[in-house]
């Protein structure tokens, strides 16, 4: 073992390649040939041993010999063939027979001997001489070896070195020897016409190289089955004796040949062919970029082997390397050649412009190649598609979009103006490219105490000694990773950023530890992963600037801002014209103008995949659990004894059946960080607001921040079939969803100061918990202590209440720090003007992308922030802003509009709240949601001192609004009453406590496939909140009160639950029977797959990231999620219809999934938008077209039924029937909808 760690860290380039011929004498007196690697081997056994002991007597420590009984070895003789050539003439004599060990055997088994052969080896057995064996691993590395393939390569071989004595030991089954002894004679003229002339090279013929065929069986000896052999003849002393010059090149020639057939026959057996265009495209790349010609014919040779055709980049790959060697046109032929077939496959030199993928100055060195073959050839750069090419959208294509927009400037607006922009262009780049955004913390203190200022400087001295020590790790990891002789060695993964960057990120990973939860943390593969993803973050950015891709984006996206700014100017009461070019087609006509120099902005990069990620985050975790350490004696008044133990480890948590690895930080350490009361917080700048416009989504690739890595749909690492949908589906099919991302990105954001800090005392107070601003932890009273003289049930009870107290603790731990977050990026944003850049789930749902600061939140959250361009309120706009407000108190939700105008009657009580929020009457704080009831308190203050089912659900008219919710516990409360009266005790129990909120949960998601399980969850929890209510009862209660729900709804709704039914069973059939995930196209064209798959049971790293494209689906999951996922899509598209829409009004439109945000001057228009767009949405035939898909896809043609009437052929008929068989809808008028006074309100 001592001999093999000595080898792995030998560098072998050190010692030259060395022939067959160089031999060199033993300690024996025997020449024998070496290479320098073989005799740098040989030496390691010299090494002495090093005898580790706490025992100081050296005598103990000394190996006693133990004698080995010998043994009868059953088989094993020696064959060894003396030549001696004189004129024309050789001799053979019997060799004497030898019993060697079983393996050696297996050289026999692995080569080809005849028979001649063997009385060769049998002859030289009568040489008194120790011969030592050559084995193939001692072999030196030979330039131009020869092809096994090709018989021809091997005459050519020759040795010319070899001028001592080579021999070689072969050993074989004594009974073949037996066999070969009795019924053979040799002569002196037997073998006299077998070998070669003196002089001459042996042919194949002769040597009978044995050189089979790769697709023939053969067993393969392995490495460790071929041994070194020394052979002594008995009785005799060891005499050098020197061999024949033919008989060397014999049995070289032939130790070579076999070595090549064995190595060619490995690979050929477990090597597939590269049939990926990726991998001869990213050489092709490398090695254009470094002129190598010669690299690029060889992968273009091995290409037209493997039957891999070239496409477009393969040509532009091509033609750069040409471009670069081809100097005074001396390469003008080749250029001709490659020009030739790329446009016999349809590539022109145009399509390769305008298609292809460029860096740096690619683009002018492709160009200058091209115009080497073709000097009058000019580029021809095709203008953008843009247009949409949908029936839902067709409407909104215009000529204007056809041709750059001639932007004239009305002035510079208010709030933005061209100058301003740039700024923030380059400000927001800078961020980026830092990575990090460091904001103050709004429980820093003004006049911290000298403990905190003490902590704060053991934490400070604590960061710095990590800092030094993951350098220092960091480098003595990679130098181990380097030494290491993998076939794929990761390495150049660690070195892709600088060091520097990998010990930030393993800092910052270190400080967003010491602030985890005492009772939850993530798992280490998605620590690890999540690691990963931060290097690579880095790492793309890095080649955005490197390769010119950031400069591009600069220069469009500067323009971009440009016309942002000229088009957002004063706003009025109404918008005065239609918005014919929306943000994306701005950016594309820009971009176009720009294409004929530079780099593209598709870098045309691979994804590292999940494994890498993995590892990299594997490799700098591992820095992080061993070397950095926390001083336990650092909070200890008085002590300098410094005590250094790893500041993180790991615990092991069971869940189910799976036991989950986690990191958790040093007691001291969370102790120690808690007290300093940090006055900062860190943040990735991916995860806050944008100081400038986003980069419009053109592509599935292109658009949010400028180089910060982000994704247009979040999909997880396994969701392999959805990203291939996306890639067919092409940019323009997916124009209408992207444009609607872009439209919400570009709607500028600023905070409502006077409502931040309101929220900033009250949190900076303790919280409050009835107006939903988180509490610290420490404000939880704990349980009583058991004593002695209690009962067993009692000191159960306490132990419950123990476990019931860490778990809430926790929980508003995590609500304090989500709000801290939150307020904290507010605080530091209050004076800017912040953009937030969208993207979208798989289903079509649209989020912010920023996770923090953002609208889409609880009351609290979207109470914040306001819009950055502002409208005069006009005639009506006031009327629009009481009635929100008398919406979102809930007062009068039942009543109908008239009796709406209650505003007017309270405005006391507004102006009061709006004056005096938390010393005044607080009426605003009763409200369901006060934070945005006293953000509209606030506004109207402002403005009234300046001027002084369809039925069920809203779809036709109706004198007062209908409450589906209030509806569902009618029939509850009916149904219990009546249980009551027959003796039911859990109906008895309820009484009084049947109310909207109970239930709301529960049939709000019903249609979304809530099942009966999570109903129960939901009305508990609701059940718990009321305090008046037995706590004992909760559960009994819960399970009673759903059963109820789910009734009342049946009944109330019988084609809803149909279709829902037709939903399940056809992903029921699709995933079971035909084995295959459920998937759909939404109106707007956006490819949906559901990722849900059955985890199979983890056999190597690897399976860490499985595919679901090669996984089976998960049956439940796929029936349970069809029906809520294809109705969240629905909505997705009537969202971005309604947001297409207004764009193009010209109006401000937010959105927070089905609930939609404008100014209130502009309400009506885009109430009347958001009413036609869910007419022409569900006018279209969506069952019909959602059918014909499904069959289309999944459906079983008659070759594929077996007619032997078996429960196989018996479920695809059904699967065939049931994705034709449409439910029964009802004869309801959509068109109503533009009538109904509530469907908006």
């Amino acid at each position: 073992m001592y001999r093999l760690l000595k080898l792995s860290g030998t560098p072998l380039r050190k010692h030259p390649r060395v022939s067959f011929g160089n031999f060199t004498e033993n300690g024996d007196g025997v020449t024998e040939k070496t290479c320098m690697l073989c005799k740098q081997l040989n030496n390691f056994s010299s090494v002495g041993l090093r005898n580790h002991s706490t025992i100081i007597n050296p005598n103990i420590s000394l190996k006693k010999v133990r004698k080995r009984k010998q043994t009868v070895k059953k088989y094993a003789e020696l064959l060894v063939v003396k030549e001696k050539v004189t004129d024309k003439s050789s001799s053979q004599h019997k060799a004497s027979i030898q019993k060697l060990t079983s393996s050696d055997l297996k050289l026999l088994a692995s080569t080809s001997l005849n028979l001649s052969e063997l009385y060769k080896l049998k002859e030289l057995s009568k040489s008194t001489i120790i011969i030592e064996q050559h084995t193939y691993n001692n072999l030196s590395v030979i330039e131009n070896m020869p092809n096994p393939g090709n018989s021809a390569h091997i005459d050519d071989f020759t040795i010319s070195d070899f001028k001592e004595e080579n021999v070689v030991v072969y050993s074989i089954p004594s009974n073949v020897l037996s066999k070969v002894n009795e019924s053979f004679t040799v002569n002196d003229t037997d073998t006299a016409n077998e070998l070669p002339e003196e002089g001459s090279i042996a042919s194949e013929a002769d040597l009978d190289l044995g050189i089979h065929s790769l697709n023939t069986f053969q067993p393969e000896a392995g490495d460790e089955q071929i041994s070194e052999v020394e052979v002594k003849e008995a009785n005799e002393k060891d005499v050098k004796t020197p061999l024949n010059q033919k008989y060397k090149v014999e049995i070289a020639t032939k130790t070579l040949a076999a070595y090549i057939e064995r190595q060619v026959e490995k690979e050929a057996n477990s090597l597939n062919s590269i049939k990926n265009i990726n991998v001869y495209k990213a050489l092709l790349k490398a090695f254009a970029h470094k002129g190598d010609l010669d690299k690029i014919k060889e992968i273009l040779k091995i290409m037209e082997e493997e039957n891999v055709e070239l496409n477009l980049q393969c040509y532009v790959a091509i033609f750069e390397c040409l471009g670069r060697v081809n100097i005074k046109n001396n390469h003008l032929k080749d250029i001709r050649i490659f020009a030739k077939n790329a446009f016999h496959k349809g590539i022109t030199f145009d399509k390769m412009m305008n298609e292809g993928s460029f860096l740096n100055n690619e683009r002018e060195i492709v160009l200058q190649a091209m115009k080497s073959c073709d000097p009058s050839y000019v580029p021809k750069y095709d203008p953008p598609r843009v247009i949409y090419n949908n029936t839902l959208v067709n409407h909104l294509n215009n000529p204007e979009q056809q041709m750059p927009a001639n932007i004239e400037s009305n002035g510079d607006s208010m709030i933005f103006n061209s100058t301003e922009m740039r700024e923030l262009v380059n400000r927001q780049i800078e961020m980026e490219k830092e990575g990090y955004v460091t904001v103050k913390s709004i429980e820093a203190r003004d006049n911290p105490s000298e403990e905190i200022l003490k902590y704060r400087g053991i934490l400070d001295d604590h960061y710095k000694m990590w800092e030094e020590t993951a350098l220092a790790a960091f480098n003595r990891d990679l130098t181990a990773l380097i030494a290491q002789k993998n076939v794929l060695n990761l390495e150049p993964y660690m070195r892709c950023i600088p060091v520097q960057d990998y010990v930030a990120i393993i800092i910052d990973e270190a400080k967003k530890l010491a602030q985890g939860s005492e009772t939850y943390s993530p798992t280490v593969n998605m620590l690890y992963k999540d690691m990963g993803t931060k290097v690579y973050a880095r790492y793309k950015i890095l080649r955005k600037q490197k390769t010119g891709v950031l400069n591009k984006i600069m220069k469009v996206h500067n323009k971009y801002c440009e016309e942002y700014a000229t088009n957002h100017s004063d706003l009025d009461v109404l918008p005065s014209e239609d918005v014919k070019i929306n943000t994306r087609q701005r950016w594309q006509w820009l971009e176009h103008s720009t294409h004929s120099k530079g780099a593209t902005l598709n870098m045309d990069h691979r994804e590292w995949v999940p494994t890498t990620l993995q590892f990299i985050g594997k490799f700098m975790y591992h820095i992080v659990m061993h070397d950095l350490k926390i001083d336990v004696n650092a909070m200890k008044i008085n002590n300098n004894n410094k005590n250094y133990l790893p500041a993180f480890y790991t615990i092991f948590r069971t869940q189910g059946r799976i036991v989950k690895e986690e990191v958790k930080p040093h007691p001291v350490l969370s102790k120690l960080y808690r007290a300093s009361v940090p006055d900062t917080l860190t943040f990735p700048t991916y995860e806050l607001p944008m100081v400038c416009p986003p980069v419009p989504w053109i592509a599935t690739h292109t658009g949010g921040y400028l180089v910060s890595p982000c994704d247009v749909i979040r999909l997880p690492s396994q969701a392999i079939l959805q990203k291939r949908r996306l890639a067919r589906a092409g940019s323009q099919q997916l124009y209408p969803s992207l444009d609607a991302l872009n439209q919400l990105a570009a709607v500028p954001w600023k905070v409502n100061k006077r409502i931040l800090d309101v929220i900033l005392e009250v949190f900076n107070s303790g919280g409050s918990a009835s107006l939903d601003v988180p509490q610290p932890s420490s404000s939880l009273p704990p349980p009583s202590t058991p004593t002695s003289d209690m009962e067993k049930s009692e000191k159960y009870h306490l132990f419950r209440q123990k476990l019931q107290y860490k778990r809430k603790k926790a929980e508003m731990y995590s609500l304090w720090c989500d709000c801290l977050y939150r307020l904290s990026l507010a605080n530091h944003f209050r004076d800017e003007i912040f953009w937030l850049p969208h993207n979208m789930d798989f289903r079509g749902r649209v989020y912010p992308i920023p996770p923090h600061l953002n609208h889409l939140g609880s009351d609290l959250a979207r109470s914040m922030l306001v819009f950055a361009e502002s409208r005069p309120l006009g005639p009506n706009g006031l009327d629009w802003l009481k009635l929100h407000l008398i919406n979102l108190t809930g007062l009068k939700k039942r009543d109908p509009l008239s009796e709406r105008q209650f505003a007017n009657e309270i405005m006391d009580l507004i102006l009061d709240s709006a004056d005096n929020p938390l010393t005044g009457k607080r009426w605003w704080v009763d409200s369901d949601e006060p934070w945005q009831t006293l953000a509209c308190c606030m506004e109207i203050a402002n403005v009234g001192r300046d001027s002084s089912g369809a039925y069920s659900v809203n779809l036709t008219q109706s004198e007062v609004p209908q409450d589906v919710y209030s509806a569902v516990v009618a029939l509850v409360e009916k149904q219990r009453a009546k249980d009551a009266e027959s003796g039911l005790q859990i109906a008895k129990v309820l009484e009084g406590f049947v109310k909207r909120k109970v239930i709301k949960q529960t049939v709000m998601t019903t249609v979304y496939g809530v099942t009966r399980f999570g109903a129960r969850l939901q009305i508990a929890r609701q059940l718990k909140d009321i305090d008046d209510f037995p706590k004992e009862s909760v559960w009994p209660a819960s399970s009673y009160l759903t059963g109820c729900t789910f009734d009342s709804l049946r009944s109330m709704f019988t084609s809803t639950r149909e279709i829902q039914d037709w939903f399940t069973e056809c992903a029921r059939l699709i995933s079971a029977v035909g084995c295959k995930h459920v998937e759909w196209v939404t109106p707007l064209g956006l490819p949906i797959v559901q990722p849900y798959f059955r985890y199979k049971q983890l056999k190597t790293p690897n399976d860490n990231f499985p595919m679901d494209k090669y996984e089976k689906p998960n049956v439940m999951k796929q029936k349970n999620a069809f029906p809520p996922n294809f109705i969240h899509s629905l909505d997705s598209s009537h969202m971005m219809l309604t947001s297409l829409h207004c764009e193009r009004a010209g109006i401000t439109f937010v959105s927070v999934h089905d609930c939609y945000w404008t100014h209130p001057s502009t309400v009506h228009i885009m109430n009347k938008i958001c009413r036609e767009q869910f007419v022409a949405l569900h006018s279209q035939p969506i069952l019909e077209d959602l059918s014909l898909f499904l069959a289309d896809k999944y459906s079983y043609d008659e070759c594929d039924f077996t007619g032997d009437g078996s429960v196989q052929d018996l479920t695809k008929k059904k699967l065939n029937r049931v994705l034709r068989q449409l439910p029964k809808t009802g004869d309801f008028d959509i068109r109503q909808v533009l009538n109904s006074v509530y469907f908006f309100s």
